[in-house]
């Protein structure tokens, strides 16, 4: 039976995968509709023909990394459990330690270390040809650097989570995802605060912006916003890359206005300020607490299909499976693997909540900067720069863009009413 299943899993993957490679290189053409051709957003207006084959080529080859490595998870996760690895894992980490914290951080430290080097050859095919692309700017040893800070965050993170969750399966059978999830709350609200000032340093180096000139101009335009900031950071990310980017982080008073460097380099003074009064009007527009509080509504409705569909994969399956109560930390795999499916499943809607988003805020910034000759040139720069995809595939789309196409966003810009807008408000 163990061998049927996992026959049936393997071949359901290699299927979507072949799939999904044949969608990507073969269905999907590339061709911009015929209401951008000749506009600012068609990229034989500002990209030479090897950079548009350069920009199609990458952006098939992360897409198929992505559509590989999600359900390759899922995959990993199931036979894990399967084949009796996940129980070997706790058996090893109960015999190692008494206290069932430690019990806990061991077993979990197995499980991470295996699935990190299972996924290994997926991640290092993304930042190779992240290198062949000039996109990354990093050596090796630096991109591990932060492959290794990722793993360990993550781990010291889930280590928290998986014994508090798993303590609270004990106490409450029935309701233990109610209690988890009432738990959850807080410590990400905690974790959105304490992400700037702790977390954000481990990877780069932090510090006020340079041309102070700039971040008087920034600075007013937050005034403007009624944003709480006294200073403007930069942030040291072209040993890293060559992509631009800007943002605003965190929530009350670690609220940050982040500059990346490269686009400090590669941008002038009127697209910057496009830029910031974009990523200003999250801020403005509540977007952090509306993603936020979508999250957690999200998360609520997780935590209570997986306790749903544990109980019923358990009382219908755990004997092959040799699990007979979900506190057992050997469903910790399947736990994961329905997290993460879940969270494939929900993308699309958190996709298209963000994309909302995302068009609010042009609209913002044109209309703070009146600017649109700014903001066309400096998403061209983006698109340039990033060898981001002009207009995705359907299914790229929907499950991969929380922000529209360059193509939507520099025609939306274009074709703006700025001008009648203004003169509508003076008339009234």
């Amino acid at each position: 039976m163990k061998i049927k299943w996992a026959a049936i899993v393997i071949v359901g993957y290699l299927l979507f995968s072949a799939f999904m490679y044949y969608y990507l290189f073969v269905m999907s053409t590339g061709d911009l509709p015929d209401i951008y051709k000749g506009t600012s957003a068609d990229p034989s207006t500002f990209l030479s023909e090897k950079e548009r084959s350069l920009s199609g080529d990458f952006s098939k080859i992360k897409n198929l990394l992505f559509f590989l490595s999600t359900p390759l998870e899922w995959l990993i996760y199931f036979l894990i459990v399967l084949f009796g690895l996940s129980h070997r894992f706790e058996k090893w980490a109960k015999e190692t330690a008494r206290i069932t914290f430690l019990q806990t951080s061991i077993y979990l430290f197995y499980l991470s270390v295996f699935t990190f080097a299972i996924t290994f050859p997926l991640q290092y095919i993304g930042f190779h040809f992240s290198k062949v692309y000039n996109i990354s700017a990093q050596t090796f040893s630096q991109w591990m650097k932060d492959e290794w800070i990722d793993f360990w965050i993550g781990y010291g993170l889930m280590m928290i989570l998986v014994f508090v969750m798993y303590e609270l399966m004990k106490k409450f059978k029935k309701r233990w995802w109610l209690a988890a999830w009432t738990l959850f709350v807080p410590f990400t609200i905690f974790l959105m605060y304490v992400q700037p000032i702790f977390i954000d340093p481990l990877y780069n180096d932090f510090y006020p912006l340079k041309d102070k000139q700039l971040e008087a101009k920034i600075l007013s335009l937050a005034d403007q916003a009624d944003i709480p900031a006294n200073h403007v950071y930069e942030v040291n990310m072209s040993k890293k890359t060559h992509a631009l980017n800007a943002y605003v982080t965190g929530i009350g008073s670690n609220a940050r206005i982040v500059l990346w460097d490269t686009t400090l380099n590669k941008l002038n003074k009127d697209e910057i300020l496009f830029v910031m009064a974009h990523e200003m009007a999250h801020y403005v527009k509540k977007h952090i607490y509306i993603g936020i509080a979508s999250y957690l509504i999200l998360a609520f409705i997780g935590f209570w299909l997986i306790a749903k569909m544990m109980e019923r994969l358990i009382n219908r399956h755990g004997e092959k499976l040799n699990v007979t109560n979900i506190a057992q930390l050997r469903t910790l795999p399947l736990i994961f693997m329905m997290i993460s499916m879940l969270s494939f499943v929900a993308s699309p809607f958190s996709n298209v909540l963000s994309r909302f988003e995302e068009k609010q805020s042009d609209a913002y910034a044109i209309e703070m900067t009146g600017n649109k000759t700014a903001a066309i040139s400096a998403f061209q720069k983006l698109a340039k720069e990033g060898l981001s995809e002009v207009k995705p595939p359907l299914l790229v789309k929907i499950f991969r863009y929380g922000h529209p196409s360059m193509a939507e966003r520099i025609y939306t810009i274009e074709t703006y009413p700025l001008k009648e807008m203004k003169e509508e408000r003076k008339n009234k």
